[in-house]
């Protein structure tokens, strides 16, 4: 018989008043709310580090990171997320290397049922999100369940991204929709060298 722990990490209907469940994130809540009081880069990061499953070795994340547990967060090397991020970590949340995110970013994984009657009964579910490498997502950016995004995505500061994309795509909008490709081969490349040499 599987847990509600269980069951909620992989997108089944759960309890969420289980008791191991209320217990995770009334801990979560105490912990995260006083290691968003330090004032310390390196204390402050390594307090989020204990609280979440698995990240990089190059992991920073400024003051006022939220989540719920903890245990479905999965975070690759060299990552930055600025201020006041909320990450509701019901099922797996992975996000590849070199990622950079804007302030006041949200990734949501929980699902409610649309009938009236279930969700009075407090039936939930979720569904997980996924992140490629070397994705920079702008300030205010709000991800929804099942939302699966390829290596290189730049999405636009503000947008509401409702369903997934590719690889070297901006997108951008409420919903979010593609608005620009972006050539990450060699001549993309070569053009970028060219404008900024100092940075490489």
């Amino acid at each position: 018989m599987a847990t509600e722990r269980e069951k909620m990490t992989a997108g089944q209907p759960y309890k969420q008043f289980d008791h191991e469940l209320i217990a995770r994130r009334t801990a979560a809540r105490k912990q995260l709310r006083a290691v968003n009081q330090l004032d310390d880069n390196d204390e402050r990061n390594a307090g989020y580090r204990k609280l979440i499953t698995d990240t990089g070795d190059d992991f920073f994340v400024e003051a006022g990171f939220k989540f719920d547990y903890g245990w479905n967060i999965h975070i690759g090397d060299h990552f930055y997320g600025n201020y006041d991020m909320t990450f509701l970590d019901t099922c797996p949340i992975t996000i590849g290397e070199h990622c950079y995110f804007g302030p006041n970013i949200g990734l949501y994984t929980p699902v409610h049922p649309l009938n009236a009657l279930a969700r009075s009964a407090d039936v939930e579910m979720g569904a997980p999100i996924t992140i490629g490498d070397n994705a920079w997502l702008g300030g205010r950016v709000t991800i929804l369940p099942g939302v699966t995004l390829g290596n290189n995505v730049v999405v636009g500061a503000g947008s509401v991204v409702t369903k997934s994309f590719g690889d070297n795509v901006v997108i951008a909008g409420n919903p979010a929709r593609v608005i620009k490709e972006i050539d990450n081969g060699a001549t993309g490349n070569a053009a970028v060298k060219a404008k900024w040499p100092w940075a490489f």
